[in-house]
């Protein structure tokens, strides 16, 4: 359930920013996360619909979801491999010496709004 405390996190984020440049409405915001997050994207969105009633600069934003694909580092045999399809161990060697290189982000790619800062 820790979808909620990112939509939070999310909200008051989006806040600050529409409060930092001016923004009236925020019209789409792009969310890239990663496919080992844990992240439930079903639960995300229900949560972002919760949350976005209560933020006037979010009543009628748009969340899109974008996946980062998970992928793992080797370290003994220096490659590369995708996370889900094999786990920690390297489908190369067999190595148990592998880390995370990308796949568990939940970023803020993108901000579509009105209003703002003219240069």
């Amino acid at each position: 359930m820790h979808e909620m405390g990112i939509v939070t996190h999310l909200a008051k984020t989006l806040d600050e920013t529409a409060i930092e440049n001016n923004l009236t409405k925020i019209g789409s915001v792009t969310l890239q996360i990663g496919e080992v997050s844990g992240i439930m994207t079903d639960y995300f969105v229900e949560c972002w619909d919760y949350f976005k009633g209560r933020h006037p600069v979010l009543k009628d934003s748009t969340l899109k979801l974008e996946q980062i694909p998970a992928v793992t580092w080797c370290n003994s045999c220096k490659k590369e491999y995708e996370t889900v399809k094999y786990g920690r161990e390297c489908p190369y060697c067999h190595s148990g010496e592998t880390w995370l290189l990308k796949g568990n982000e939940c970023i803020i790619k993108e901000i579509e709004a009105e209003g703002g800062n003219n240069p």
